[in-house]
Order: C-alpha cells, then sequence, then structure tokens
C-alpha cells in the first residue's frame, strides 16, 4: 500500500501563461505608485477562507510538519501519483508570517485561495470572476486560449510558513531559512513524492514578504532552483544594484537561470521592482519584467497572482517557454 503521504498531499498545478501579462519599458517609472519602507507593510485580514467553495472531489489540502515547521501541500485527488511532476516552493505574505506556524502555512491553500485556483484551472475556461475582476474579458479570453492549446499538466506546490524577514533592512537574513528549505524541506518532499528531479524542475516563487524572500533564497542557491519568479516583491530602490548582482553571481555558480519579477499597476512596491528590473538590464542580465492589472492585496494574490505563478512556473519547469 502507498504511504499515507503519497495518497492525497499533492498539488496538481497548471501550465503558466504569459497572454495575461504586460511587458514594461524602461520609461515605464513615471506612473509608478511611491511605496511604503520595507518596515511599513500595509496588512490586510482576508475575509473568511475560501477553501468551502472548492469541489472536495477536485482538490483537497493537508498540512504536514516537514523538518520541524509546518507546510501545506494541496492535491488534486484525480492527480494518482504514477507522473513525475516539478515542484515549486511558494512563500506567502507578511500577514500570514505573524499568524503563527500553521496560519501562515494555510496563506497560499486557502487566505489566497489556491486551493480554488487550481480547481478552477483543472476545469477550463476560466472566468473574469476567477480573477476578482481584475482582469478583463479579452485577457481571460487569450489564457483560456492558451490552456486549450497546452493544458494544464501538474506541480508539486509545497507551502511552508515563511518568517518575517521584514524587520531587518537587509539582504542577508536569509541564511537560516535557505538551509531549512534546501537541507530539509526539498529532501524531504523528493524521498516522499515522484518528484522530477534536478534544479532545471525546481523553482520558487512568493508574494510581497515571500517574493522577497523567494529571490534571496534562490539566488542564495542557484545549485537548487533553476527557476525564480517573484510577485510583487518587497524591495527597496537601494537593493536593486546589489541584488542585481547577486544574480550575475548565481549564473556564474550554476546556468541557465529563469526569472521574473511580476508587479501589478496598483502595487506599492511597482517601482522598486522597476529599479531592479533596470539593473539587470544594465547588466544584461536576461529576465521578465512583467506589469498586470490590479493592486497589491488579497484580491491579488486570489485571482491574478495564483494563477499566474503556477501557469508560469507548470511550463517553464519543464523547459518551456512561459
Amino acid at each position: 500500500m502507498a504511504p499515507l503521504l503519497l495518497r492525497r498531499t499533492w498539488l496538481l498545478g497548471v501550465p503558466p501563461v504569459l497572454l495575461g501579462c504586460s511587458r514594461t519599458s524602461p520609461g515605464a517609472s513615471s506612473d509608478a505608485p511611491p511605496s511604503p519602507s520595507i518596515s511599513s507593510v500595509r496588512l490586510t485580514e482576508p475575509a473568511s477562507s475560501i477553501s468551502s467553495e472548492v469541489p472536495s472531489s477536485l482538490v483537497n489540502a493537508r498540512l504536514l510538519p516537514f523538518g520541524g515547521r509546518q507546510t501545506a501541500v494541496v492535491v488534486a485527488p484525480t492527480w494518482t501519483g504514477t507522473v513525475r511532476l516539478p515542484v515549486l516552493v511558494a512563500l506567502h505574505g507578511l500577514g500570514e508570517s505573524r499568524k503563527g506556524l500553521e496560519g501562515g502555512a494555510w496563506g497560499w491553500a486557502r487566505d489566497y485561495g489556491l486551493e480554488l485556483a487550481m480547481a478552477r484551472l483543472h476545469r477550463p475556461p476560466l472566468t473574469v470572476d476567477d480573477f476578482q475582476g481584475i482582469y478583463d474579458q479579452p485577457r481571460v479570453d487569450r489564457i483560456n486560449a492558451s490552456l486549450t492549446e497546452r493544458p494544464f499538466r501538474g506541480l508539486i506546490v509545497v507551502c511552508p510558513y515563511t518568517p518575517d524577514l521584514l524587520r531587518e533592512k537587509t539582504l542577508d537574513n536569509a541564511g537560516p531559512f535557505a538551509s531549512f528549505v534546501v537541507k530539509e524541506l526539498l529532501p524531504t518532499v523528493r524521498g516522499t513524492y515522484p518528484t522530477l528531479s534536478g534544479r532545471e524542475a525546481t523553482g520558487i516563487d512568493g508574494v510581497s514578504l515571500g517574493g522577497r524572500v523567494a529571490l534571496l533564497v534562490g539566488l542564495l542557491h542557484p545549485e537548487v532552483f533553476g527557476v525564480i519568479g517573484s510577485l510583487q516583491a518587497a524591495l527597496q530602490v537601494t537593493e536593486a544594484r546589489p541584488l542585481a548582482k547577486r544574480v550575475l553571481t548565481a549564473r556564474e555558480k550554476a546556468s541557465p537561470l529563469r526569472l521574473r519579477l511580476v508587479t501589478s499597476e496598483k502595487d506599492f512596491y511597482r517601482g522598486e521592482i522597476l529599479a531592479f528590473h533596470r539593473e539587470l538590464e544594465r547588466l544584461r542580465q536576461e529576465h521578465e519584467h512583467l506589469v498586470v492589472p490590479g493592486p497589491h492585496d488579497y484580491s491579488f494574490n486570489r485571482g491574478p497572482g495564483a494563477i499566474e505563478m503556477l501557469l508560469w512556473h507548470d511550463r517553464v519547469l519543464r523547459g518551456e517557454a512561459g
């Protein structure tokens, strides 16, 4: 009999679509809204859990004590575990880091609607409502057309509790958490589940605080992560140049390295992310810089954030174009 963890602790992911995103040009900073200091991120309590909206026949989630820390793994019972899947580590935002180990671990799965996003991506076509009304119908139509051409295939998405690393204004405080992810969490996942092996099939991403930490952890360990993404990463302008140099250093250690920076029109970190993008351009470092509609809040996480993250990683973690 298969181990208990193999039976319903999986996330059936989806193929990323960039048709729903727009690229920025270097001159796009003039209308970028100012962002708060890194220590004054706004917190908005999420509405009650939306997991009840997800058909139990499509998606399931379970909390597991990986490496002494709580980690949520979302699963699709229709996936039998016979096909090896890529691994995505998804990190939550600041609000969830203040809810304790269990509350934080549920951040993506419940507070951000990852379960619901997975259920809908498993049964397209998507609707404007799936994007919380943030995307218009033409944009949604393009995503649905892409899903028709390339249906989603699946990801193992692992969502660990993410510590609050915003208290210290430094790029050098992610080491202990990175060690946990690389030395404890990922080996446990790979030892338990039939995953695709290799850095090219291993990604890390996150939103706000989680986007920042995903960049720091991924660039600390490019030998582990071949794909790094971030959504509305909580950065500061002064960090753009040293962070861009870390990308260069990471690629000298391990290559290729896929990198994507996603912000939104009303993201209060848009200007900082633009500064990082420009530094990467200056160093001639290949990356994607995308601006999509939407605010920096839970509605974005539950709509464009969750869906775009999963769509992109499902493709690039298989060596395809996003």
